[in-house]
């Protein structure tokens, strides 16, 4: 492995609106490129927009969903790689030639799909399927591998990832500034984010307090140290349907260490440089290395009912 440089992107997308949101990613991508970057990440159903499929029918998710490798979507995204010579990973709604839907992320480069992800733990639509396996690939040398939004705070998934090879995860995301059970969780107004030219600084005390930024600090930069992996984070920025949300889209290091982060409220991308020795200089590195799965192996593997509560997506009582 070499040095690679990494770039993840924040933009503001429009629900439903493929064509608007694919040249917005061929527009940061081929910035991205000028600037040296080999690969740029995208945010979770970055392609399709997100939170606006909560209110959608069967009929209206398949209408809006794509066959992966050959929707329309992965066609553009191909062509974007090819143009400026770049690794492109972005986000939309799947489905399969029996009607099944998946919530998905892709990789792509010039020859087309490397790599394809099902969300392991959707919840935005009833109508989606749970994926059921990890995913391994490599680019320029380094494994790789992708964990969409809610699947990284379930730690097995990243701990297993990781296990399987990883030394970079891509985690895309549609996440904060909703309500939650946590203290300091909501929403953020959006007559802020109309008003942010003449008043960023109210809006930035909210995406930077506990509705936003505070609570990723938590436990974002754990994952990528305890894990000794670099954590390619990206999310979008503006709303998202009705839901204002605050990029900060960042690439963490395996020391936990945020080495570059999209801090305006643009569509905007950050570029950082990895390099493979952080990967054993890290001190997840050796925790890996001093494991005692005879301890554990039993605990975690045991039977178990899975229930999955997201708050904010309840109805109002």
């Amino acid at each position: 492995m070499e040095k690679l440089k990494v770039s993840t992107a924040q933009f503001e997308n429009k629900s439903g609106d493929k064509t608007y949101n694919l040249s917005i990613i061929e527009k940061l991508a081929s910035k991205a490129a000028n600037e040296g970057a080999k690969v740029i990440a995208f945010h979770e159903c970055s392609i399709t927009g997100y939170s606006f499929a909560r209110h959608l029918s069967r009929e209206q998710m398949l209408a809006i969903a794509e066959l992966i490798p050959e929707g329309e979507s992965i066609i553009k995204l191909t062509e974007i790689a090819q143009k400026y010579d770049i690794v492109i990973l972005a986000g939309l709604f799947e489905k399969e030639a029996n009607d099944d839907l998946y919530k998905a992320y892709v990789c792509v480069d010039k020859n087309g799909l490397v790599a394809k992800y099902r969300k392991l733990h959707p919840f935005i639509n009833p109508h989606l399927k749970p994926g059921s396996e990890y995913c391994i690939f490599e680019l320029f040398g380094w494994k790789c591998s992708i964990l969409i939004c809610y699947d990284n705070n379930v730690i097995e998934n990243v701990r297993a990832t990781k296990l399987l090879g990883a030394d970079v995860i891509f985690m895309p995301h549609v996440t904060m500034c909703t309500p939650s059970t946590r203290p300091g969780a909501g929403f953020v107004d959006p007559k802020l984010w109309e008003n942010r030219e003449a008043d960023p600084t109210s809006l930035r005390l909210e995406f930077d307090g506990m509705k936003g930024r505070d609570w990723l600090m938590k436990w974002l930069p754990a994952r990528a140290y305890d894990n000794a992996v670099y954590a390619i984070f990206a999310n979008p920025i503006g709303m998202d349907d009705d839901q204002l949300k605050n990029g900060c889209s960042m690439i963490i290091d395996p020391f936990g260490d945020i080495l570059a982060e999209c801090r305006t409220f643009e569509d905007d991308f950050v570029i950082a440089t990895i390099t493979p020795e952080k990967l054993t200089q890290a001190g997840g590195y050796r925790y890996i290395k001093a494991r005692r799965p005879d301890l554990y192996r039993h605990i975690i593997g045991q039977e178990h009912q899975p229930e999955q509560k997201v708050v904010w997506m309840k109805p109002k009582e």
